[in-house]
Order: structure tokens, then sequence, then C-alpha cells
């Protein structure tokens, strides 16, 4: 995603560099099925003007209203999803069906053969770490997750993955943090606020 891949906040840095620390004694590693080949076409990366515009639009994302936040966050969204391969886009839009019909192991499926010949599509390796952590694969999950974040650091949804991996796994701590890396960035996330309120009940991230 142009600049993106090489502009880590500081935060979500800290984040990713104890993930491999975070996994679970019985965090698994999957066999990952094998799809037939797509077509060899590399990602297009984004123009100056695209990347400029979708800049403005996270940025605008950061101070809009409430009633501007979905629409705005979806176009962001619609633009990570695309991968400038035809085909490419083709496996991610199959991988999203299977998940919305629970064939978890048919998206993972799908979603590998993406991940395999698009190593630098940051969308692809997020709806992969949904599909292993919807099968219970927190370790896969997790790395998925990071792969992600390293090549799209602005990528709230999966932060807010994340957040929600170290929940799974007991760490609370590092799940707030997350949370409020969301909010900084789409400060309307209604799911990281939810979440950010469950944890202050708790004790965790109140302000004294």
């Amino acid at each position: 995603m142009g600049t993106q891949q090489t502009k880590l906040y500081p935060a979500v840095t800290a984040l990713l560099l104890t993930v491999g620390y975070s996994l679970p004694g019985a965090a698994q590693t999957p066999v990952l099925p094998q799809e037939a080949p797509v077509d060899s076409e590399t990602i297009a990366p984004l123009s100056v003007t695209q990347d400029a515009q979708l800049n403005d639009k996270l940025q605008a994302l950061r101070t809009a209203p409430a009633a501007q936040a979905p629409r705005l966050a979806h176009e962001i969204e619609r633009e990570w999803a695309k991968s400038g391969s035809t085909s490419l886009d083709m496996l991610l839009r199959r991988g999203r069906m299977a998940l919305e019909d629970e064939q978890i192991d048919i998206a993972i499926e799908h979603l590998t053969a993406l991940t395999d010949h698009a190593p630098d599509f940051a969308e692809g390796w997020h709806a992969r770490a949904t599909a292993f952590f919807l099968k219970g694969l927190y370790g896969p999950a997790l790395s998925d997750l990071q792969k992600a974040l390293i090549l799209n650091p602005n990528n709230y949804n999966a932060l807010f993955g994340l957040g929600v991996m170290f929940q799974e796994i007991n760490d609370d701590l590092r799940a707030e943090r997350a949370f409020r890396q969301v909010i900084e960035i789409h400060p309307n996330h209604a799911n990281a606020s939810t979440m950010l309120e469950q944890l202050k009940a708790k004790g965790i991230g109140r302000e004294l």
C-alpha cells in the first residue's frame, strides 16, 4: 500500500514485537490445502494520486463525525480490498463468501492460494487470519495478523482482531493497547469502543 508498508506506528510496532511470545502452548500449525494456480499476475501498486486520496480519507476518518465515519470507512476498506489483479480479487471474494457461509476450510483454501500468490497484499493475510481464528487456530491467526499489519499498519480492523486475539489468550493489557490504537485511527469504531469500556470496567486502562 505505497508508503504504508514502511510507516509503522510505534504502538503497532510494540504490539507486533510481542506477538511471537504470546502464542498459547497449544497453538496449532495447520496443514494448508493447495489450490490450482491462478494466473501469475503481480499486484499493481497504488499510484501517487490513489495513495494520496487514501491517506486523505484516513485523515478525514480521524476527525469525521459519527454520521460520516461509516461511509469513509467503507470507502477505505473497499480500496484495501483491491489487489490490482482480477484473479487475486476473485480469490479474496471467494474466501470472504466462504466465511459468510461458515465454510471455513474452503475459505482457508482460497485465502492460502491468495497469500501464496500475493504475499504483499495485506488484506489476504487479514482475511485468512479471520478464517484461522474461526477455526480455533490462534497461533496461525496471530501470525497472519502480524503480516497484515506490517504491510498495512492503518488497518484498524486487523488491529481490532489483534486485540480480540490478545483477549483470547487472557492478555487484557495488550488487548487494551490494540483497541486504543484502533480508536486513534478510527475514533468511531463501535466495537473497539465497546471492548475498551468492558476492559475499563475490569480496571484495565482506567485513568486515575
